[in-house]
């Protein structure tokens, strides 16, 4: 700060103390000392309430009679200095104060207008992490992480913020990973095919590609890294339709003919991982539906461990519900899903007032001696008849 400011501030404080801080707080705007001037915003409340003034920022030495002014200024100056530090073009900065008063919408704003980078620096690196894992802006993040680090880092990094997005987040990402996926695979197989064809019609889907061409996967050959495949299907069960779960589809049909070496297993219902996700997809799609969801029927009518069933109940009546098959879900859910934690994405409770089952949901909480689920039950089931 120039010394003259230093030279004024002492005569100010005698002579005026608010004034003083005021020159303070408009020297470091000018200044663009923007984490300063958050500090200095706080030591000026605190000053004119009488609070200590040692840890401007800190709330623990405030009373509670004091609190909700102190707060309402700590608000404010975060505010400001975030909204500062975005129109310096610092996201990172910005989202340590917004983040604190919970106003992501401008650095969701921020990070969507910018452009897609040729290069990464430690500044992108930080946005990508708070698009993704702080879950301000997930698709951006998925964009910035797949053009700096590639498919295979950026799959690791999904799976490890998966489980915190919204639903709608996961399929927004999702689809950006298939899109980048089937991009790719569609552009190799062409390649491939193009070394016996040598026109093909433009614009040929990768369904089209592989159609009677068994020879592209003879001797295990394979167009594209085989875990990041396997990945990127599994993803796509977040996508709830469009166009990516068709091409979702097509990147499981490709699956389903590699190797066998070369597919990868998963968890029960999807152990014969291709075959399971092209089921899954075309039900959604509604794609021989009733063949689709019997394949999931089947699995979980067969499976002899007990432990196993409420996985394989939760995807059918997760399929149910996404089809609209909602009588059909509450009875398999009435079956297998009645004691799921609320952690679960199914309620049971939720589900049978969304499909007016109220007198299979009252049956069972009744067998489960659980009188304050059954009067709220009752409660719906009042309020639904309004």
């Amino acid at each position: 700060m120039a010394n003259s400011v230093f030279d004024e501030l002492p005569v100010l404080v005698r002579q005026q103390p608010q004034a003083a801080l005021d020159r303070l707080i408009e020297t470091l705007r000018q200044q663009r000392r923007y984490h300063k001037l958050f500090d200095a915003r706080l030591l000026k409340r605190k000053a004119e309430l009488g609070l200590p003034v040692s840890r401007p920022a800190s709330l623990s030495d405030v009373p509670q009679s004091l609190r909700k002014q102190v707060e309402e200024t700590y608000i404010d100056a975060a505010r400001e200095v975030g909204q500062r530090f975005l129109e310096a073009g610092d996201i990172p900065s910005a989202w340590m104060y917004l983040q604190v008063i919970r106003e992501p919408e401008a650095v969701r704003q921020a990070i969507d207008a910018l452009p897609l980078p040729d290069q990464s620096d430690d500044t992108l690196e930080q946005i990508a992490r708070i698009a993704l894992f702080e879950g301000v802006h997930p698709t951006k993040g998925v964009q910035l992480l797949l053009r700096l680090h590639g498919t295979c880092s950026t799959i690791t990094s999904l799976d490890q913020a998966m489980g915190n997005l919204s639903q709608a987040d996961r399929q927004a990402c999702a689809k950006v990973m298939v899109r980048e996926l089937y991009r790719d695979l569609r552009d190799n197989v062409e390649r491939d095919v193009q070394r016996r064809i040598a026109v093909l019609p433009p614009g040929v889907s990768l369904r089209e590609l592989i159609t009677a061409r068994d020879w592209l996967f003879e001797g295990g050959n394979y167009h594209i890294d085989v875990s990041h495949l396997s990945s990127v299907v599994r993803f796509a069960r977040s996508i709830e339709g469009g166009e990516e779960l068709d091409l979702a589809l097509q990147l499981a049909e490709y699956g389903s003919r590699l190797d066998p070496q070369l597919q990868y297993g998963g968890d029960p219902p999807f152990d014969d991982f291709y075959p399971a996700h092209q089921a899954f997809f075309r039900a959604l799609l509604d794609q021989d539906r009733e063949q689709a969801l019997g394949y999931f029927r089947d699995k979980l009518a067969h499976e002899p461990d007990e432990r196993d069933q409420p996985l394989l109940a939760y995807v059918l009546v997760d399929l149910l519900m996404r089809c609209g098959r909602l009588d059909e879900a509450v009875d398999v859910a009435a079956r297998y899903l009645t004691n799921l934690s609320e952690e679960v994405s199914i309620s049971f409770f939720d589900l049978c007032v969304e499909a007016g089952r109220f007198d299979v949901l009252l049956k069972v909480l009744r067998e489960q001696d659980d009188p304050v689920a059954y009067a709220a039950a009752l409660v719906a089931q009042q309020r639904s008849e309004q």
